[in-house]
């Protein structure tokens, strides 16, 4: 990426926004994740002042072929902005969009605020409390979106999910797995049929920043975002802490605790009528994106074939015979560690 084709959009973007760069503005590529380019904005004549913006790409960087419209950079705004209403500060202003480049500016989170949740679990420093502060958001915009008509509307971006996380992660499995095709396919026709609330779609510690003064948790990269099945974004939140849990024994009985605080801070907001349901079908979901995450189209980088080959074990253990408990994972990873220390990897990308 060079931050030379940049300049033209970000001063569009700036001046949409009404941000005077008279002095011009200096671009810095960002570390970010597959699917888009960022880059950091800072003014010549106010370095204090900085900006972040965001191109979605047509095609992701993965090995294998994954292409997604960058018509999603809309819906993501979109997620960042309806979520920052329900709560404010839990996700980062939007300040402008050119929605036909797929390109937007929104605020920056500077280091020296805020820390991403990835890299807190991975350095072993596990926070009960940030787990329940990250449950009872994403349950409060679940709950205070659901049955909304206009949003159903708005976000009907069942094609961007499909290719987006329903396709790489559990249609890709039954390629791999001809044996759970019929119960992958009912989970599958479950997640794409059940709409009821307003979903992230990548509620994960490397997209979930906490302010340093506060604790307070801010969501990113919303690209993912539709109207659809709330289980999707607590299932795919939690299956985050198993892996981490696997790959970092030190860290997990903490990784674990934390795993039940994310899960009953999320399910407490939840109306209690709709309890019993949205249990089972977490438990229905998470252990295919558990094995997903090893055999889908984005497997995670920081675990080594040893672990890779667990996760592999304990997620085709648990599809070839459900359960209905969302702790059942959770447990055997308990008892994995309590056998004696395993050797883990020492990569630590998300």
């Amino acid at each position: 990426m060079n931050p030379q084709d940049w300049q033209k959009d970000i001063s569009f973007l700036l001046k949409k926004a009404g941000i005077p760069c008279g002095e011009g503005f200096k671009v810095k590529p960002l570390q970010g994740g597959v699917s888009s380019d960022i880059v950091l904005i800072s003014l010549n004549g106010n370095k204090a002042l900085h900006f972040c913006a965001k191109r979605a790409l047509p095609k992701l960087k993965v090995k294998d072929d994954w292409f997604a419209p960058i018509e999603r950079n809309r819906f993501e705004m979109a997620w960042l902005t309806c979520a920052d209403k329900i709560l404010p500060k839990i996700a980062p202003k939007v300040l402008a969009q050119d929605e036909e480049k797929g390109i937007a500016l929104i605020e920056y989170l500077a280091p020296e605020k805020y820390v991403l949740w990835k890299d807190k679990l991975l350095a072993g420093n596990v926070d009960p409390n940030d787990a329940k502060k990250i449950g009872t958001a994403l349950g409060t915009i679940h709950n205070e979106t659901l049955q909304n008509k206009e949003l159903a509307a708005h976000f009907s971006t069942d094609a961007f999910f499909n290719s987006l996380r329903l396709e790489p992660y559990l249609k890709t499995l039954i390629s791999r797995y001809p044996d759970l095709s019929a119960h992958l396919n009912a989970i599958i026709k479950t997640t794409a049929e059940t709409k009821i609330a307003l979903v992230h779609g990548d509620i994960s510690p490397k997209n979930i920043f906490i302010e340093k003064s506060t604790g307070q948790p801010v969501f990113i990269d919303a690209e993912c975002a539709w109207y659809g099945d709330p289980i999707f974004d607590i299932a795919f939140c939690l299956n985050h802490l198993l892996l981490k849990a696997l790959h970092l024994p030190a860290s997990s009985t903490e990784l674990l605790a934390s795993f039940e605080i994310l899960y009953q801070s999320w399910l407490v907001v939840m109306p209690p009528s709709m309890q019993t349901e949205l249990a089972a079908r977490t438990a229905a979901l998470l252990p295919a994106l558990f094995l997903a995450r090893v055999d889908g189209k984005s497997p995670v980088e920081y675990l080594n074939e040893s672990t890779r080959e667990t996760v592999r074990s304990l997620g085709l253990r648990e599809l070839r015979n459900p359960g209905n408990l969302v702790t059942s994972l959770s447990q055997k990873i308990k008892s994995i560690h309590s056998q004696g220390p395993r050797k883990n990897s020492t990569k630590t990308h998300d």
